[in-house]
C-alpha cells in the first residue's frame, strides 16, 4: 500500500480517523467520564434554585481498581534463549541499563497515570522517543524519554485491529502553541514558517474553554518500510519535519485497553456504565435535600382577618380584631420524607461498588474483628482484575522491548558497569549497544509483580535449601543472595573461588585415581578439620562438616550437618 507523505494526504487520514472516533462517540464519552471522575457531575444542568450535591462513589471505585493493579511493584528480567557467557553478560548489561532508563524516565510513576487514563477513558498509551538534550551520565548527551498520550490523540491506520505493531501507520496528535511549532519548524529547516496557522478543535477535553485561538494541530506519522520505522511531522498545510528513519524495528508506542472491544482498537472504560447510577444517586439526594429545606421545619398559619401583620419579634405586642382568646394561629408540619429514599441511595451505591468488585471488605470499610476472613474476601474480590493485571504486565513488556530497540539504535558505545567473574569487582568497560543482535540473542522478557521475586523470600528460601543440604556450595549460595544483603558480595565470591582452587589434588595420593576417593588415613592426614575450615568449607556459621565412613573402605560422603 502506498504511503501518504504529503501534508494534505496525512490530514485526510487524520480527518478519517477522527470521524471513526466520533462515530464511537469517543470524544463526548471521554469528556463525560473525566468530569464524573473529578466530581464535576452537574455540568450543563440548568437549575439555579436546586442544590447540586455530589456523592462521588465513582472516584472511590476507580482509585480502588488502579491501586489493586499497582499495589505491587513491577519487575522485569531478561533471559537469553541460548545460554552462553557472552549472552549472559549482554543480558546483565541490558538489565542494568533498563533499570536506569526506567528510573530516569519515571516510567513506573507514569504507568500509574496511564492506568488512570485506561480506567477512566478506556485506553492508555506510552510514546517513547529519544531526546538528544537529556543528560545520560556519559560524555555524550541523549537518552530515552516517555510521554503519556490520551487515547483521543492516538489514531491507528487500521482501527479494527488493536495490535500496535500490525498497523500500516499510526498518527499521533499534538496540540501546541503557534510560536513553539514555528520555532521547531525553523530548526528543522523549514523557511515558510508563516504557512503554519492556528486551528481550533473543541473535540479535545479542556479545549472548549480555550479562547486564545493560538493552538496548532501537529501530526506525527509513523509507518514501516523494509522492516524499519519512518517518521515525519506536519500540520494541515505544510511538512514541519521531513521524513527520517531512526532505525527502529518496533513502533515506539505501547498501548493498553481496560476492557477490549471486538474489532476496535479502543477499549471500554470501567466507569462508562456507572454514570447513570451516579446521576440517579445525585438527583435523588438533591431532591431529598430540597424536601428537607422546605418541609422539615413547621409552618405557621394565622387568621389575617384578626391579625393584619404577623411579627416574630420577642415580647412585641400584637393587636387582634376580636377576642384574643380565640385561636388566631396554628402550627403545621408536613409528613416526613419516606425512609425508602435514603435506603435506595445506599443500596444503589452498595450494589454498584460490589458489582465492580469494590465491596466494603475490599475497601477496608469494616471492623477488623476477623482479619483472616477480611483478607480472604479482599483476595477474592481482586481475582476479577487478573485480566487487567495481565494486560498491564503485557504493556510493561511492550515498552521494555521498545526501550531495548531504541538502545540498539541510539546508545552506540557507552561506559557500563560489568562484574568481573574472576575478581568479583565491578569494573567499567565500553559496550557497543549497536552490535547487540536482538534476533541472535532472542531475549525473553519476564514481567510480573516484584513480590514474586521478593528479596526477603529469596533469602529465606536459600537458607532453607542450604540448611537441608540441597545447596552445599558457598559460592552458589552467595551468587543467589541479593546484592543489598551482603556487602562486597562479589569480592567474597572471588575469595571463596580462590580458596577452592587452592585445595590440593586428592587424585595424586597413593592409590588415587580419578573418580576414586583416597585412603581414609591419607585423607585425614592431608585435610584435618582445621584446614577444612580454613579452606572456606566450614566458614558458614552454625554449620560443620560431617563425614560418614563405611568401615575401612575408601568411601567418604561429605555433607553439611546443622549444629
Amino acid at each position: 500500500m502506498k504511503t501518504n507523505k504529503t501534508a494534505q494526504g496525512i490530514w485526510q487520514e487524520y480527518e478519517k480517523a477522527m470521524q471513526y472516533n466520533s462515530n464511537l462517540d469517543l470524544y463526548e464519552t471521554v469528556k463525560r467520564n473525566e468530569n464524573f471522575f473529578i466530581g464535576n457531575q452537574w455540568e450543563g444542568v440548568k437549575a439555579p434554585d436546586l442544590e447540586k450535591p455530589v456523592l462521588n462513589f465513582i472516584k472511590r471505585v476507580t482509585t480502588y481498581l488502579i491501586a489493586m493493579i499497582v499495589s505491587d511493584d513491577v519487575a522485569a528480567s531478561l533471559t537469553p534463549f541460548h545460554r552462553s557467557e557472552q549472552n549472559n553478560k549482554t543480558c546483565k548489561v541490558l538489565e542494568r541499563e533498563l533499570k536506569r532508563v526506567i528510573e530516569n524516565t519515571k516510567a513506573k510513576t507514569k504507568g500509574r497515570d496511564m492506568l488512570r487514563s485506561a480506567v477512566v477513558d478506556g485506553d492508555g498509551c506510552f510514546y517513547l522517543y529519544y531526546d538528544n538534550d537529556l543528560p545520560s551520565g556519559q560524555k555524550v548527551k541523549g537518552d530515552i524519554a516517555v510521554e503519556n498520550i490520551e487515547n483521543t490523540k492516538v489514531l491507528f491506520g487500521n482501527p479494527h485491529v488493536n495490535d500496535v505493531q500490525k498497523q500500516p501507520y499510526i498518527l499521533l496528535v499534538r496540540r501546541e502553541q503557534l510560536g513553539t511549532v514555528r520555532e521547531q519548524a525553523a530548526a528543522y529547516g523549514l523557511k515558510e514558517t508563516e504557512l503554519i496557522r492556528p486551528d481550533s478543535d473543541e473535540r479535545y477535553y479542556g479545549e472548549e474553554k480555550d479562547d486564545q485561538g493560538e493552538l496548532v494541530t501537529v501530526i506525527v506519522k509513523l509507518w514501516k518500510e523494509n522492516g524499519t520505522v519512518h517518521v515525519l511531522e506536519c500540520t494541515k498545510d505544510v511538512i514541519v519535519r521531513k521524513e527520517f528513519s531512526p532505525g527502529y524495528r518496533l513502533y515506539p508506542l505501547a498501548y493498553m485497553s481496560w476492557e477490549k472491544i471486538k474489532n476496535s482498537y479502543h477499549g471500554q472504560s470501567a466507569i462508562t456504565g456507572l454514570i447513570p447510577n451516579q446521576i440517579f444517586v445525585n438527583k435523588l439526594w438533591a431532591m431529598a435535600m430540597e424536601h428537607q429545606k422546605k418541609m422539615a421545619f413547621p409552618k405557621l398559619f394565622y387568621d389575617m382577618t384578626k391579625i393584619p401583620h404577623w411579627s416574630n419579634k420577642v415580647g412585641q405586642a400584637i393587636g387582634v380584631a376580636g377576642s384574643p382568646k380565640e385561636a388566631v394561629a396554628q402550627n403545621f408540619r408536613a409528613a416526613d420524607m419516606s425512609g425508602q429514599v435514603l435506603e435506595l441511595v445506599e443500596k444503589t451505591i452498595s450494589y454498584t461498588r460490589e458489582f465492580m468488585g469494590a465491596s466494603d471488605a475490599a475497601l477496608g470499610n469494616v471492623r477488623p474483628d476477623n482479619t483472616s476472613a477480611i483478607i480472604a474476601v479482599q483476595k477474592a474480590s481482586a481475582a476479577p482484575l487478573e485480566l487487567q493485571r495481565m494486560a498491564f504486565y503485557q504493556f510493561v513488556e511492550d515498552y521494555i522491548n521498545i526501550m531495548l530497540d531504541m538502545m540498539r539504535c541510539h546508545f552506540g558505545v557507552r561506559i557500563v558497569d560489568i562484574v568481573d567473574a574472576e575478581t568479583g569487582e565491578t569494573v567499567q568497560e565500553k559496550f557497543d549497544f549497536s552490535k547487540v543482535d536482538m534476533d541472535g540473542l532472542q531475549l525473553q522478557v519476564d514481567v510480573g509483580s516484584s513480590t514474586y521475586w521478593s528479596e526477603l523470600m529469596q533469602v529465606q528460601t536459600l537458607d532453607n535449601l542450604f540448611a537441608k543440604g540441597i545447596i552445599t556450595d558457598a559460592v552458589t549460595y552467595l551468587e543467589n543472595v541479593p546484592d543489598e544483603y551482603v556487602r562486597n558480595k562479589n569480592q567474597l565470591i572471588a575469595k571463596l573461588r580462590e580458596q577452592q582452587n587452592s585445595l590440593p589434588d586428592l587424585t595424586g595420593l597413593e592409590g588415587g585415581q580419578p573418580g576414586v576417593m583416597p585412603d581414609l588415613g591419607a585423607l585425614a592426614g592431608l585435610m584435618p578439620q582445621t584446614e577444612i575450615a580454613q579452606a572456606g568449607l566450614g566458614q558458614l556459621p552454625d554449620y560443620e562438616i560431617g563425614g560418614e565412613l563405611d568401615g575401612t573402605m575408601s568411601t567418604v560422603q561429605n555433607r553439611i550437618i546443622p549444629q
